[in-house]
């Protein structure tokens, strides 16, 4: 993200169908680690050894309680070496036993969670705060990007914790018991957010920050907005006013399913599995225990850095889910998922690079996997994808038990060169991708119009796609593609590719530009509320996008509370949707709006 031109200004304080109706067949269950009865034993190969489940979480996990002694010590130079390491390669997750911790500052730095480890945020409490700044970037928080906080209580020192963040750092599962304050010391740019099933007793203040999606949680109010705030099954939101302020309100959330979480039940670590809520509204845990399935640990493979995909993938044909400690995962084949149910839960942002222009990670075309918790890094060699959601042609119907796609984030470039035609294709029904920000890096190492060349952020091919929280950005043709009948989106943010170096480099037959969102034409049926894309053509500021957002017209495909904005005149866009909507102009950094389309 840049960071926006000074006068861009703030309000408020400163501070059935034809797919489903295929036959499928039924998916076979892979065979386990035993050998199968023949007539012929002593013509069978010898079983491989099983690998084991459970196992201790590896040294960049680090455990706490209330009576570890210097746990402030500790935070600080884990945020000394992450603060400003935004391409490094440390990884970190910092566990809190329930209890009491008095006096503590966590403050977090890149690649850096910190959780509780209760059933319920309340069974672990920090009488401190859990602190994010822009300090590493001159007050600047547009780039505070991996990160994360879970499962905690807060009593902050001075009645307000600070949480500015940018991109993929979300804030699940928390109790902030006084305020929420998501801009930087300063008040300098941020550009985030997201937040889901928690509860902040007092205010929220976004101040700076240029978007916010917040679902299934409760706050005592919320004091402004930039240019998109999305709300869905929030308590305490503010109404539905967009554009003046620019609130977005749901009452409730069509579908979801909270996070897997790592939680200690006695001294026996468990994986805690939420359950699929319909209309959603508030919090999971506010009234008693949360509703869902409990895992322990030992029908979990435990994988730490420098295992190899063949290892992951017997652990998953033998029945084990799979657990990734914090480091980085080279693969040389694709992460393949086919059973249904199958959770794989990374910690500490745990990532994954396909070498040799492989898939990073498919799953079948099952039921009800949970994938949670990874950052999913382009290799140097063109991967045709980097994560597929079922096989070209799934048709089988998941609605009963999707599979969930959360906190799983993809980047392109910045850490090194990396290519991808497609970085995430969905082709199973039903899924739920909650909270993705998909990007082609437009800073760091290995950045070019060619260099970090990839076409295509998101294709969604499935029926009945739900998106809660679709981040996409800097894409050198469409950044969301979306084919399937029946699709949702609640908030998208995305960002044009800068480096575009001229007009005719993003021509797209008789129109200027791809549109950061596109609707196929054989699409009947589509609905997206608060969605809004930027442009920034730093490298040819006289580069002019037709739109931001194209769909066939016909009235089911349905959007609600649009935006476009020029970027301080770095280019400029024609109209909002199609041919709707009134162009950008100048340096001012006004959004235009459509309210409704068609």
């Amino acid at each position: 993200m840049p960071t926006p031109p000074t006068d861009a200004t703030t309000t408020g304080t400163p501070g059935p169908s034809r797919r489903r109706v295929l036959a499928a067949m039924a998916a076979a269950l892979p065979v386990s680690g035993l050998l199968a009865l023949g007539d012929s034993p002593a013509y069978a190969a010898p079983a491989a050894k099983a690998l084991p489940g459970g196992g201790d979480l590896g040294p960049n996990v680090l455990v706490f309680d209330p009576s570890t002694p210097n746990i402030q010590g500790k935070l600080d130079e884990i945020f000394k070496q992450q603060e400003s390491a935004q391409f490094g390669t440390g990884r970190y997750a910092l566990l809190f036993k329930p209890g009491t911790y008095n006096g503590l500052n966590a403050q977090l730095g890149f690649y850096t969670s910190i959780a509780g480890l209760g059933l319920s945020p309340d069974d672990t409490t920090f009488n401190g705060d859990v602190t994010v700044d822009a300090g590493w970037f001159n007050g600047n928080a547009t780039q505070n990007f991996w990160r994360s906080a879970e499962n905690l209580a807060l009593n902050p020192v001075n009645g307000t914790n600070r949480w500015a963040v940018a991109q993929a750092a979300p804030f699940r599962r928390m109790h902030v018991k006084g305020g929420l304050n998501l801009a930087p010391d300063g008040y300098g740019w941020a550009s985030g957010g997201y937040i889901a099933d928690s509860r902040i007793d007092g205010a929220v203040s976004p101040y700076s920050q240029q978007q916010w999606y917040t679902r299934d949680s409760s706050v005592g109010s919320w004091s402004n907005a930039v240019w998109n705030m999305v709300f869905s099954g929030v308590e305490g939101a503010p109404g539905q006013t967009f554009p003046d302020p620019p609130y977005t309100t749901l009452e409730r959330t069509p579908v979801s399913r909270e996070k897997p979480f790592l939680y200690l039940d006695g001294s026996e670590y468990k994986v805690f599995l939420p359950e699929k809520r319909t209309n959603a509204r508030g919090t999971t845990w506010g009234n008693g225990t949360a509703r869902g399935e409990s895992l322990p640990l030992s029908q979990f493979y435990v994988a730490k850095p420098g295992v190899d995909a063949a290892t992951l993938n017997a652990a998953l044909e033998q029945g084990l889910h799979l657990l990734l400690t914090p480091g980085i995962y080279h693969v040389d084949r694709p992460i393949d998922v086919q059973r249904a149910n199958t959770v794989v839960l990374g910690l500490g942002y745990a990532t994954v690079i396909p070498d040799n222009g492989v898939t990073a990670l498919k799953v079948a075309d099952v039921d009800g996997v949970r994938l949670a918790g990874l950052l999913i890094d382009a290799g140097t060699v063109n991967s045709t994808t980097l994560l597929e959601i079922g096989p070209e042609g799934a048709s089988r119907d998941h609605a009963a038990n999707p599979t969930t796609v959360q906190d799983v984030f993809v980047r392109i470039g910045g850490a090194g060169p990396g290519k991808a035609t497609t970085s995430m294709v969905i082709n199973s029904n039903d899924t739920i991708v909650d909270h993705t920000w998909v990007w082609r890096a437009d800073h760091g190492d290995g950045v070019g119009w060619d260099t970090n060349r990839a076409d295509y952020g998101v294709r969604v091919n499935g029926d009945g796609v739900l998106a809660t929280g679709l981040f996409v950005e800097h894409f050198n043709k469409y950044d969301v593609e979306w084919h399937g009948e029946g699709g949702r989106t609640i908030f998208f943010q995305n960002e044009k590719a800068y480096d575009a170096p001229n007009q005719a480099a993003i021509q797209n037959g008789s129109i200027k530009g791809y549109a950061a969102y596109k609707i196929a034409d054989s699409v009947t049926t589509h609905e997206g509320w608060g969605m809004g894309s930027y442009c920034y053509y730093n490298v040819d500021p006289t580069i002019r996008q037709d739109h931001g957002f194209q769909a066939p017209n016909t009235p089911a495909v349905k959007f609600n509370n649009l935006l476009v904005v020029s970027l301080g005149g770095k280019g400029q866009y024609e109209h909002v949707i199609n041919n709707i909507g009134a162009p950008t102009s100048g340096t001012s950094t006004v959004p235009s709006t459509v309210v409704s389309y068609p």
